[in-house]
């Protein structure tokens, strides 16, 4: 039966106090041996016997007994005579048996059951299997007088009390330790991505530096007062317009071009860096057909991306169609389509679109077709990938690419899915799809960017370069940038404060700091509503409420007012977090504390936005303030300051906020009568 011993790697030190431990023990065993020869000497007279004296035994003895197999000594000895009295082996067995064993224990020999060769210098397995007694017979038979109690001159010996083996391991004996970081395996395109600067302040670049952009197009930019490209429109416009230097019905040479994701903080110009070549692109087409379609997450967000398209199509032949569900059905397919004789007739060219509304004209929009469409603009990549689950891509894709094939003239230029790259898949000319992804906080897992099915993808990114397996380590979490990048002049600071004191403190900052356009943001609706009641109660700011309590032309004009100046201070929930462009907030205030990094970072790119200033301010409990100081370190926010608010200064507006909290309480009574009603 073999025994499992459970043991530690052995150190350097221990494998030295073993090493001497044998070395005591081989000495111990060669005096056994020596004491067992003298035995056996000692023995051999009464062995022989005369010849007469076997008579008398044989006849006392009227069974004949069976030979005793004869048994090896400890010290190689000679087997014992099978004639000698059992008493007197199993005595001289014990003698033997008791020296061995005292020598042993005040030795330091190994604990019973551990590995022999212990002392080896090599590290052994943590289990290790006893060896058996025909592998190694002499070990076996020293390990065994171990386990006997020591017997000295005078007598047995006291028994010394049983210690922890040395290298035993302790059942139960759980260690915690911090598990090393794993590194991260990355593609190649997102391990090498090409950098792009990211302070938009720096780096720009004149309009006349870029001469592929269409002579019409940059006489409209300059209209608008753009002078200079920032960082990352100068490296996606030219690469943009690389792709689509053979025309929008052909990719150049044959090829299909690659996907772009751009990676850039808010306000650094994402828009403009894929409307300028989208329309510069589509400038020769004749027929129209939906070639570009741009999909955004909220209805505000697209409509800010349809009037830029509609600034930069003026004047021109091209249309821009706007499909966000504001309207009813009805009216967006006109738009879209125009029913004729012959069938139905394309009425767009550039389909913005949120998506529920997108799959909505997909399915019951007849002659709506998306089989000649040439770019796909995914623009909020982040937010949009984690709503695949409404299947808008595959649904957008599917109609990109029919299935049925096409007969007549079409047929030659029909297109297929993008499959590897061979001289039979670039013979035939195809229409190719690209699909261009923009985003502040894009992801980098492929497990979640494979769901797009990019083809070749190409990465532009002003963060830090991140390796692969095996490469130099670039924590991202470290001092070159963190997981996202923030506009450079931006200043985040966090208040401490209760509770009770957080509406007085947001009070404080607006009356007392003098900020004229400031951003709330809350986590909720309930919370931003009754924020909006409380300060309105409190008089002396102009304060309006941006949530989804109202309709889209409402939160329209409440916008609009925003940027005019008419209004104060805004509170709003997330829905105005992402990409929505407010020219002059100066101040981004965090009511409720965001719950994950990637809020925070759209949260306050509301502000300091196209190389300007701001400030952003998040108010804390007691309770959160580890967590989020934790959260934006491992974000890398830079430059993070504690601003303190004294109950001091807070004193002079506490008797009007009493008497606005129960003017609040009275509201929110009759709020809930009426719903009740």
């Amino acid at each position: 039966m073999a025994l499992f011993h459970v043991a530690r790697y052995a150190g350097p030190e221990a494998a030295g106090a073993e090493a001497d431990a044998d070395g005591r023990a081989r000495a111990l065993l060669q005096r056994l041996q020596c004491r067992a020869r003298e035995r056996e000497l000692q023995r051999q007279p009464l062995q022989q016997e005369p010849a007469g004296s076997a008579e008398p035994a044989q006849a006392a003895g009227k069974r004949r007994r069976r030979p005793r197999r004869t048994r090896r000594r400890e010290g190689g000895g000679a087997p014992a005579s099978p004639g000698e009295p059992n008493g007197k082996r199993r005595r001289a067995d014990g003698e033997d048996a008791g020296a061995g064993g005292a020598a042993r224990s005040r030795a330091g020999a190994r604990p019973w059951g551990s590995c022999p060769r212990a002392a080896d210098a090599r590290p052994r397995p943590r289990f290790c299997l006893a060896e058996s007694s025909e592998e190694a017979p002499e070990e076996s038979s020293v390990a065994a007088d171990a386990a006997r109690p020591p017997e000295g001159p005078g007598g047995p010996l006291p028994e010394e009390a049983p210690g922890p083996p040395a290298q035993a391991l302790v059942l139960g004996d759980f260690g915690r330790s911090r598990a090393p970081k794993v590194q991260p395996f990355l593609p190649v395109w997102l391990a090498e991505p090409s950098c792009v600067g990211k302070n938009v302040t720096e780096g720009l670049v004149p309009i006349e530096d870029i001469p592929e952009v269409h002579p019409d197009l940059q006489k409209k930019l300059r209209a608008q007062g753009i002078s200079s490209y920032f960082p990352v429109q100068a490296a996606v416009i030219p690469a943009l317009l690389e792709s689509a230097a053979g025309g929008f019905l052909v990719s150049r040479g044959g090829y299909w071009p690659s996907d772009l994701c751009v990676s850039a903080p808010t306000g650094s110009g994402k828009t403009l860096a894929f409307v300028i070549p989208v329309v510069q692109a589509l400038l020769p087409r004749a027929v129209c057909q939906v070639r570009a379609l741009a999909v955004l997450p909220t209805k505000e967000l697209a409509q800010q991306v349809s009037k830029v398209f509609n600034v930069y199509t003026d004047a021109t032949s091209l249309r821009v169609a706007l499909v966000t569900g504001q309207k009813s059905l009805a009216k967006e397919q006109e738009s879209l389509v125009q029913k004729t004789a012959d069938g139905f007739r394309c009425l767009a060219d550039i389909v913005v679109a949120t998506p529920g509304r997108l799959v909505d004209h997909i399915d019951q929009t007849p002659g709506f077709s998306l089989q000649h469409l040439r770019f796909l603009v995914i623009d909020e990549a982040d937010r949009m990938i984690d709503s695949m689950h409404q299947s808008w891509l595959p649904r957008v894709v599917a109609a990109a690419f029919p299935s049925g094939g096409t007969r007549g003239p079409s047929a030659l230029l029909q297109r297929t899915r993008p499959q590897a790259v061979t001289a039979a898949s670039i013979c035939c000319p195809q229409t190719p799809l690209q699909k261009l992804l923009f985003s502040a906080t894009l992801t980098q897992n492929p497990e979640k960017l494979q769901q797009l099915g990019l083809f070749q993808p190409r990465l532009f990114s002003t963060g830090p370069v991140r390796r692969g397996l095996g490469a130099p380590d670039v924590d991202v979490d470290g001092d070159l940038g963190g997981k996202y990048l923030f506009p450079a002049g931006l200043a985040h600071h966090y208040v401490p404060c209760s509770l009770r004191s957080k509406p007085l403190v947001v009070l404080h900052l607006i009356l007392e700091m003098k900020f004229s356009r400031v951003l709330c943001f809350t986590n909720s609706r309930e919370n931003a509503h009754r924020l909006f009641l409380l300060v309105q109660a409190f008089g002396g700011v102009a304060v309006a409420e941006f949530s989804s309590r109202y309709g889209p032309g409402q939160r329209k004009m409440i916008l609009k007012q925003f940027e005019q100046g008419k209004i104060q201070l805004l509170v709003s929930t997330d829905a105005t977090a992402r990409g929505i462009d407010v020219q002059g907030v100066q101040l981004v205030l965090n009511y409720d504390a965001p719950q994950y990094l990637r809020t925070y970072v759209h949260r306050v790119g509301r502000t300091a936005r196209a190389g300007k200033t701001g400030q952003a301010f998040t108010l804390l409990l007691k309770v959160q303030e580890r967590r989020f100081l934790r959260m934006l370190a491992e974000g890398g926010v830079p430059g993070l300051q504690r601003h303190d608010t004294p109950s001091e200064l807070l004193q002079p507006l506490v008797p009007r906020y009493e008497e606005a909290l129960s003017q609040l309480e009275r509201a929110v009574k009759e709020e809930q009568k009426q719903k009740a009603a």
